[in-house]
């Protein structure tokens, strides 16, 4: 009897001990964007940590948090550097505090497509500032989900440099976007988003830049009735983890991370051109009108912003283009 029962609490005592190894292989970790709720970006993220933990059984447990609730911008990296479980989606200009160069990917009047944008993350260059990031402790795990093109939505056609002559236009409070809207001859205001609607609606400022999918999103075509396709900035974002919490996850969870948020990206990125179309169609039904730009005469202006950060490699602006060009004859 005193046999079995030592038996018992032997078997107990190792069932119980493999439980505490299992718990402990157990990986949390919170991923932090800015995005809110009901955004596409949120909503393909959240279907891909959903995957992430139904795979690994539960033992890779990504938490998303949109809409600012846990720290983003900034402080969202410093999180991954400090080595915290976490990861951090920011577009890549927030890298340019680590690795001044990746700053410059997000520059403006490079790309003319999302597939080219996305052959540029897996060229060589690319893979050399993803090294040199990495040492300063931020693994990149894809950089390859995107959220549509940024143009000049506004209630006059531009087609041209001197048609936003004088125009005050709603920007984001980066020195990027000041520096390339002046560029483009507009005057920026560095206004919240929230007060954009009735700075419109006011006259306080002639328009704002942003997607498709934002005018229609936030019913700006209410107080905005054009929308020319500059394409002077596109919206993507990177996932960022930092190195020593990538290690915890084994070989096999790792390729199963990378597997989805790889299927989430493609994913994304074709819900993104379907509402680009039809929130397009939307727009048009509701009175905005649409015009194509002269592109390079706004990218021959733009170009000089590349000078105006110094911490940017001499020349970035045409090493850049230089691979952009391999890719288009490639395509």
């Amino acid at each position: 009897m005193k046999k079995l029962l030592l038996g018992s609490v032997l078997t107990a005592a190792t069932m119980f001990g493999f439980a505490a190894t299992a718990s402990a292989d157990k990986v949390n970790i919170n991923m932090s964007l800015v995005f809110t709720q009901n955004e596409l970006l949120t909503q393909e993220l959240i279907k891909v940590t959903d995957k992430i933990r139904t795979r690994t059984d539960g033992d890779v447990n990504i938490k998303v948090f949109p809409g600012g609730q846990l720290p983003v911008y900034k402080d969202n990296l410093e999180q991954v550097v400090n080595g915290a479980d976490w990861i951090a989606v920011e577009d890549l200009s927030y890298l340019g505090d680590f690795v001044p160069d990746f700053a410059a990917l997000a520059g403006p009047s490079l790309y003319n497509s999302y597939d080219e944008y996305l052959a540029l993350m897996k060229s060589d260059m690319v893979a050399d500032l993803t090294a040199q990031v990495e040492k300063k402790g931020i693994k990149v795990l894809t950089a390859d989900y995107v959220f549509g093109f940024r143009h000049m939505i506004t209630n006059k056609e531009i087609k041209t440099p001197a048609d936003m002559k004088g125009m005050r236009i709603r920007v984001p409070g980066s020195q990027l976007f000041i520096s390339t809207l002046q560029a483009m001859g507009a005057s920026p205001a560095a206004i919240p988003f929230p007060e954009t609607y009735s700075g419109v609606q006011q006259g306080v400022v002639d328009g704002f830049e942003g997607s498709i999918l934002t005018m229609y999103g936030t019913k700006m075509y209410e107080v905005t009735k054009n929308m020319s396709f500059t394409k002077h900035f596109l919206g993507s974002v990177g996932l960022y983890i930092s190195p020593k919490v990538w290690d915890k996850l084994s070989a096999d969870q790792q390729k199963i991370v990378m597997e989805e948020l790889e299927a989430g990206a493609i994913s994304n990125t074709n819900e993104v051109v379907k509402l680009d179309a039809e929130y397009k169609q939307k727009l048009e039904e509701l009175g905005v009108t649409f015009n194509e730009v002269d592109n390079a005469a706004f990218g021959k202006l733009t170009a000089e912003v590349y000078n105006q950060f110094p911490a940017w490699s001499e020349g970035i602006h045409g090493k850049i283009n230089a691979e952009l060009d391999k890719i288009r004859a490639a395509m």
